[in-house]
């Protein structure tokens, strides 16, 4: 009953599924321990699930100012550096390229991880169907997209990457002469 009663306060945590009470088809003390052990392991993937995704927000971040800020270096010295115009304003290119393709990667780990977290959702709701009783927790819907956060970081990476490339082409490619 202790291991069962550890994992409930992780159920308030899951989002887009409230928790409905309702009356359990075995008690607690009955339960075997593989169901507890698999319900713990299956919140602590969803856990690892939603930590992955901040740290792929993360990474984003880090190289993308990195290579930001090489393409600004390049801006500002190319002439100095003896490098021709023409390959200063490919260096500036390119460092967009580097940041979609960075963007195009981390928008499609945060779209597996939706998946995962999908999966592990299913399963943790089966198995408290099975053992509880069915709706203890309501299964998660795809059309409640917009209560994610995976949502709004997807469209922050994409809409940076975007902003990123309408500056470069306005801003600095066409300066450097």
């Amino acid at each position: 009953a202790s291991d069962l009663n550890a994992v409930e306060g992780a159920w308030e945590h899951e989002r887009n599924c409230p928790l409905q009470f309702v009356a359990m088809q075995q008690e607690p003390d009955e339960l075997p321990e593989f169901v507890i052990e698999r319900y713990k392991y299956i919140l602590e993937q969803i856990h690892t699930v939603n930590e992955n995704v901040y740290r792929f927000l993360a990474i984003f971040q880090t190289i993308a100012t990195a290579l930001v800020t090489a393409a600004l270096a390049l801006f500002v010295g190319y002439s100095k550096w003896s490098i021709a115009a023409a390959t200063a304003r490919d260096g500036v290119t390119g460092v967009l390229v580097l940041i979609t393709i960075l963007a195009a990667f981390t928008v499609l780990m945060v779209i597996v991880g939706i998946a995962s977290w999908f999966d592990y959702r299913q399963e943790e709701c089966d198995l408290l169907t099975r053992y509880f009783s069915a709706d203890f927790r309501s299964r998660p819907r795809l059309r409640n997209f917009f209560r994610w956060y995976e949502t709004y970081i997807v469209l922050f990476v994409v809409m940076i990457t975007v902003l990123l490339w309408i500056l470069g082409e306005a801003l600095l490619i066409p300066k450097i002469r």
